[in-house]
C-alpha cells in the first residue's frame, strides 16, 4: 500500500487572528487559521486550505489588485509570497520586526508594510522571475509609535499611516513639490483606521475610544506638483551677465501653496458613555459606507460625511477582531478571534451569507459517518459539530453539553450521533430534525470519559472516570440496562467487536475486560498487561485487538484465543519537543510518553497511532516496522514543537518564558481605571493528537490536534505506481487499441500503466452501447481496480449517467465475486455510494427549484389568462355578458384545478 497521504483541508477552525480578505470576484473570503490561511467559497459551497504554511501565526495578510499574489506574514515578521493560482510558494522574506499592516497600491505597482514606527514602501512582485520579489523603494518616518494602518488614495500618488501615538501621517509615494509629509491630530486614542476619500485627498480616521475625523484637504489629486528631478534642475541653470543664476532663484510655480488639512466634523459612536473600544473598522469608497465593529460584539453602519447611523446588530458577545468589505460593498465579513467565528453579512437584505464558528478550545474527538460523508468532532468547549467533508463547512452544532465532550460516536445508520461528556451525561442527537432526542445518564452523578456503540446502535456503553463502571443503556428505550463492574482504576477507552456483541474496556489498572453482551454481560476474558492502559481499537473484521499502554507499547491481541500475537514498541517514535517550562530534555521527556490513540487502516493492513506529539506514525502489523511519519504541524507559535532550546531566549536566570515580566512593563492599572483587562493571559498551547480516525472509504484520515481537524487525502493522481508492467505496454499502445476498437485490450493496458488521465481517456472512449459487453468480458483482477477508478471518477465527473452505467454493469456481472471479498472490497463500494449520494443531494435541490418555479410560472400565466379574457370582454358591446361567461369559465377552471 502506498501511503501518498497529503495534506487536504483544515477543519474545527475558521478564523484565529489577522486581517480578512474578500477574493476579487466578492465569493470568497480569505481568512487567516494560524499558520495557514483558508478560503470559504460561499457560492460553490466549498472550503479550501492552502498547502502552504508559515513558521509562525499570520497576523496580517496583503492582496494584491487582481486577486492572484498574497503576502503573508506572521508574528515575528517572516513574510511569504503565495501565488493564489497556483498555490504555491514564490518568496521568503523576512522584516526581522513584526508588522502590523500590508497594503498593496490600487495600481498594483507598490505596496506599504508598517513595522515599528515607520512606513515602508516596496516595488510589486512583476510578472517576470525576479532574484529578489521584495525591493524596497522609500522609508518614511513620522510618528512616535508603533504604525497600526494603512490606506492608498484611488491613483496611489499618495497613501496615509495611522500610528499608536494617535496622529495620522500623509505622505506621498511620489515626489511632489507640494506635498512631502503631513501630520494629523485631534484623537485621545489609538488610531484603528484611516481612509481616503474616492479620488479625493478628503480623509477620515477613526480611533479606538470610538472617535471619528472629518477632514477636508484644500488640494485635489490633479493638483499635485511632481518634484523636479537633479538633472532637470541642472538644465534650468543659465549664466546671465557673467553671474551663475542658480535653481535657488528660480520663480516657483503659482500653484505650488502647500497641501492644508482642514477638520470639517468630529463625531463619536459611543454616545451613552458605555465604555466600548472600537476594535476594527473599513470604509468602502464608492457607497461612502464605514463599518466599525467593537469589543462587545457590536457593528455599526454609517454613511459618511453625514455619518448617519444605517444598521446596528450584535454578531457576537467577543471582540470583533477584523473587519472587510468586498469590491462591489454588498458584502461585509468579520472575524471575532475569541470564538474563532466568521460571518459574512449582506447589509442591503440583512442576512448572512456565511455563518461559521470553530472550536474555540481543543478538539478532543472526531468520528467519520459510515459512508465517509460526515465528520463530527467533540471539543473541551462542550459542543458537538457536524462538518461536510465536501464542503469543509459546519452545517449543525448542538450545544446540550454543559463540560468538555470526551468522545463522539456515529450509530451504523448514519443519522444518529452519541457523545459522552464530563457533565454526567451521553446524549443521542437525530441528524434528521437536529435535536436531542435521549439523554443517558447514571444513578450517581459520575464523570464519562469514553463511549462505545454496537454495530446494531441499539446498544450504549460509556466508562465513568471516577467510580471504575461501563453503563450500558438501550437507544430505544433510553433506559439502563446493566453497570458493568471489575476494574480497578478509570476506565479509559471502550471499543465494540464490529462482528459479535462484545465490549472491550480498557483501564488504567493494566487490564483489557471483554465483556459478552449475549451471555448475561459477563466477563469473557481478562487480558493482562505490563502497564496501564490507554486505549484499544479493534480492527474491521473483529479478528484482532489493538492495545496501546502508557509504556509506549502497542500490542496486538486474538480476541477469540486471549494469545497476544504481536507488539510494537513507539517509544522513539514519538520524537517529542521540548517545552519552555521543562527543566529536561526532549530526549529524557519522550521515554514517559505514549500513544494515546489508534485507528486501523481501511484495509486493516497498517495502524495509524499519535499523541502527545506533532507526528503521526504508520505501522505495518505484519512487519511491525514504521512506514511512514506525518508531521502535523510546523507553527512555531505552538509549545514542544522545538527539540532543543534557542539560545537567543536564554538569559543569566533562565529562559525568558519562565522569567516574569518586570514590575514597569507588566500591564498593571490603578484602581477604578476602565482600561485593560487583568483576566487576560498569554500562553502557548501545547501540540498534541487527540484522536485519529480513517475514513471508510479509505481515500483519507483525519486527526484532531490542537491546530484544528486535519484531513489528509490520498492523492492517487501524483503517485506512478504501475501493475504487471512490460516493455510493450506504453500510451501509444493503448491508443492504437482504441483505434482498432479493441476496448477491454485498452482497459487492461490503462491499468498496467496506471496513468489516471489515460485510464479515463480510454473509458470515456468507450461507447455507451459497448458498456456491458467491456464489463462481462474484463478480467476479475481489474474488475477492483475499475470499481475504484469509477468511484473516484464520479466524485468531481459531468457525466452522471455514464459512469453510473459502469457501475451497473459491473455489479450485476461481478457481484458474487466482489461478495466473496467483501472485506477489501468494503471501502471501494462506500466511496462509490458516498459519490452517488452527493450527486443525489444536488439533483434534488435543483429539481425541487425547478419544479416549484414551474408551478409559480403556471400559476402566473393562468392568472393573467383570466385578466386578459376579463379586459377583452369588458371592451365588447356586450360587456356584462362576456364578464359572465369569463367568471362561469374562471369557476369552470376552478372546478377542473380542484
Amino acid at each position: 500500500m502506498k501511503f501518498a497521504y497529503k495534506f487536504s483541508n483544515l477543519l474545527g477552525t475558521v478564523y484565529r487572528q489577522g486581517n480578512l480578505n474578500f477574493c476579487k470576484d466578492g465569493n470568497s473570503v480569505i481568512s487567516p487559521v494560524g499558520n495557514r490561511i483558508s478560503i470559504f467559497d460561499f457560492k460553490n459551497n466549498r472550503s479550501e486550505t492552502l498547502p502552504v504554511a508559515t513558521t509562525k501565526n499570520i497576523t496580517c495578510v496583503g492582496l494584491s489588485p487582481d486577486g492572484n499574489l498574497a503576502i503573508l506574514v506572521d508574528e515575528d515578521g517572516a513574510a511569504l509570497l503565495v501565488s493564489l493560482v497556483t498555490r504555491e510558494v514564490l518568496h521568503h522574506f523576512h522584516f526581522h520586526k513584526p508588522v502590523h499592516c500590508v497594503c498593496f497600491s490600487p495600481d498594483g505597482r507598490k505596496f506599504v508594510v508598517t513595522k515599528d514606527n515607520m512606513a515602508l514602501m516596496y516595488h510589486a512582485p512583476g510578472k517576470r522571475r525576479e532574484f529578489n520579489a521584495f525591493v524596497l523603494d522609500k522609508s518614511y518616518y513620522g510618528p512616535y509609535d508603533e504604525t497600526t494602518c494603512i490606506d492608498w488614495t484611488d491613483d496611489s500618488k499618495c497613501f496615509v499611516v495611522g500610528s499608536k501615538d494617535m496622529s495620522t501621517w500623509v505622505f506621498g509615494a511620489e515626489r511632489w513639490e507640494n506635498l512631502v509629509y503631513y501630520s494629523l491630530g485631534g484623537h485621545k486614542d489609538v488610531i484603528v483606521g484611516c481612509f481616503f476619500e474616492a479620488y479625493s485627498l478628503d480623509l477620515y480616521t477613526v480611533s479606538q475610544d470610538g472617535a471619528l475625523c472629518v477632514w477636508e484637504c484644500d488640494t485635489g489629486l490633479e493638483e499635485l506638483l511632481p518634484r523636479p528631478s537633479k538633472k532637470a534642475v541642472q538644465v534650468d541653470e543659465e549664466e546671465v551677465d557673467g553671474e551663475f543664476q542658480g535653481s535657488a532663484d528660480r520663480k516657483k510655480p503659482e500653484n505650488s501653496k502647500c497641501v492644508r488639512y482642514k477638520r470639517r466634523g468630529k463625531y463619536f459612536f459611543n454616545k451613552e458613555g458605555d465604555f466600548n473600544n472600537l476594535t476594527a473598522a473599513a470604509f468602502h469608497k464608492k457607497t461612502h459606507l464605514l463599518v466599525t465593529g467593537f469589543t462587545s460584539g457590536i457593528f455599526h453602519l454609517h454613511e459618511l460625511p453625514e455619518f448617519n447611523l444605517i444598521h446596528s446588530l450584535s454578531i457576537s458577545d467577543q471582540r470583533i477582531l477584523s473587519v472587510s468589505i468586498s469590491d462591489i460593498g454588498d458584502l461585509i465579513a468579520f472575524g471575532c478571534a475569541g470564538l474563532g467565528q466568521l460571518l459574512v453579512w449582506e447589509w442591503q437584505s440583512e442576512s448572512y451569507v456565511l455563518k461559521q464558528q470553530g472550536h474555540f478550545n481543543n478538539l478532543v474527538s472526531l468520528v467519520y459517518s459510515p459512508d465517509g460523508q460526515y465528520i463530527v468532532t467533540g471539543g473541551d468547549d462542550g459542543k458537538v459539530k457536524v462538518w461536510n467533508t465536501n464542503s469543509g463547512f459546519c452545517f449543525v452544532t448542538f450545544t446540550e453539553h454543559t463540560s468538555s465532550v470526551t468522545e463522539v460516536a456515529f450509530a451504523s445508520s448514519g443519522f444518529v450521533i452519541v457523545s459522552a461528556s464530563l457533565d454526567g451525561t451521553v446524549r443521542a442527537f437525530d441528524l434528521h430534525r437536529y435535536r436531542n432526542f435521549r439523554t443517558f445518564t447514571s444513578p450517581r452523578p459520575t464523570q464519562f470519559s469514553c463511549l462505545a456503540l454496537d454495530s446494531s446502535g441499539e446498544i450504549v456503553s460509556s466508562g465513568s472516570q471516577d467510580s471504575f463502571e461501563v453503563f450500558v443503556w438501550s437507544m430505544q428505550t433510553g433506559r439502563l440496562l446493566e453497570v458493568l463492574a471489575g476494574h480497578e482504576g478509570p476506565i479509559s477507552s471502550l471499543c465494540f467487536n464490529p462482528v459479535q456483541s462484545i465490549l472491550a474496556s480498557t483501564s488504567w489498572d493494566k487490564t483489557v475486560k471483554l465483556w459478552d453482551m449475549c451471555d448475561s454481560w459477563k466477563t469473557k476474558e481478562t487480558l493482562q498487561l505490563t502497564s496501564d492502559v490507554l486505549v484499544a481499537t479493534y480492527r474491521a473484521d473483529g479478528k484482532e485487538l489493538a492495545v496501546a499502554t502508557l509504556d509506549g507499547e502497542i500490542t496486538f491481541w486474538d480476541p477469540q484465543n486471549a494469545v497476544q500475537t504481536g507488539s510494537i514498541s513507539g517509544k522513539h517514535d514519538l520524537q517529542m519537543g521540548r517545552n519552555e517550562m521543562e527543566k529536561i530534555t526532549a530526549k529524557q521527556a519522550a521515554k514517559g510518553k505514549s500513544f494515546t490513540t489508534l485507528c486501523y487502516s481501511a484495509d486493516g493492513l497498517s495502524i495509524l497511532a499519535g499523541g502527545q506529539s506533532k507526528f503521526v506514525c504508520i505501522y505495518n502489523i505484519k512487519e511491525q516496522v514504521l512506514m511512514k511519519k506525518f508531521e502535523i504541524s510546523l507553527n512555531l507559535s505552538l509549545d514542544a514543537m522545538e527539540e532543543y532550546l534557542d539560545r537567543r531566549t536564554m538569559t543569566e536566570l533562565g529562559s525568558l518564558a519562565v522569567v516574569d515580566e518586570a514590575e514597569g512593563e507588566a500591564p498593571l492599572r490603578l484602581p477604578g481605571m476602565r482600561k485593560g483587562e487583568m483576566s487576560s493571559r498569554h500562553f502557548k498551547p501545547e501540540i498534541r493528537v487527540s484522536c485519529l480516525r480513517f475514513s471508510p472509504t479509505g481515500r483519507s484520515w483525519a486527526a484532531t490536534s490542537t491546530e484544528g481537524l486535519l484531513i489528509y487525502s490520498l492523492d492517487s493522481a501524483m503517485v506512478f505506481d504501475p501493475f504487471d508492467l512490460d516493455i510493450d505496454v506504453t500510451p501509444s499502445s493503448v491508443r492504437q487499441q482504441l483505434s482498432l476498437h479493441s476496448y477491454m485490450t485498452a482497459i487492461v493496458l490503462a491499468f498496467r500503466l496506471n496513468e489516471r488521465k489515460l485510464t479515463l481517456e480510454v473509458l470515456e472512449a468507450v461507447p455507451h452501447n459497448e458498456i456491458s459487453v467491456v464489463c462481462n468480458s474484463l478480467p476479475g483482477v481489474y474488475v477492483e481496480k475499475l470499481m475504484h477508478f469509477v468511484a473516484t471518477a464520479l466524485e468531481n465527473s459531468r457525466h452522471l449517467q455514464f459512469f453510473l452505467t459502469w457501475a451497473e454493469c459491473l455489479l450485476s456481472f461481478h457481484g458474487q465475486n466482489l461478495k466473496t471479498r467483501s472485506g477489501s472490497i468494503l471501502p471501494v463500494i462506500q466511496s462509490l455510494q458516498r459519490s452517488i449520494q452527493m450527486h443525489f443531494e444536488d439533483l434534488s435541490k435543483l429539481c425541487d427549484w425547478n419544479q416549484y418555479n414551474i408551478k409559480y410560472a403556471l400559476a402566473l400565466s393562468k392568472q393573467r389568462g383570466i385578466k386578459r379574457l376579463a379586459s377583452e370582454s369588458i371592451n365588447e358591446d356586450d360587456g356584462s355578458e362576456g364578464l359572465e361567461s369569463v367568471r362561469d369559465q374562471s369557476f369552470e377552471e376552478a372546478d377542473i384545478d380542484m
